[in-house]
C-alpha cells in the first residue's frame, strides 16, 4: 500500500500524508495561491525573507517497516521571486 508525503526538500520538512498523489498535488495547488511569506511557505529559517520552500510530493510503501521510499517528484518551488511549478 502506498502513502504520499509532501516534503519541503530544502528544509527536510515533511507537510503532511496523502492517501494519493492527486490529493498531495491538491494541496500544493492551493498553497501555490499562498503568499511566499505566509505560512505554510514562509520557510523557518531565519534568513527566511531570500528563502523559499522547494515541495515534493514523496510515495512510500507504507506496508513495510520502515517504509520504503518509492518515488519522489519535485513539484513546486515558492519564494519571493515567485511561484515555479516543475511539472
Amino acid at each position: 500500500m502506498s502513502i504520499f508525503l509532501i516534503e519541503d526538500e530544502a528544509h527536510g520538512e515533511s507537510h503532511g500524508q496523502f492517501a494519493s498523489y492527486e490529493e498531495a498535488l491538491q494541496e500544493l495547488k492551493v498553497r501555490a495561491g499562498i503568499s511566499w511569506d505566509a505560512e505554510p511557505n514562509k520557510a523557518p529559517c531565519t534568513n527566511w525573507k531570500n528563502c523559499g520552500r522547494r515541495y515534493e510530493i514523496v510515495e512510500f510503501d507504507n506496508s513495510t517497516k520502515p517504509w520504503g521510499q518509492l518515488s519522489r517528484v519535485s513539484v513546486l518551488n515558492i519564494s519571493a521571486e515567485g511561484v515555479k511549478w516543475d511539472l
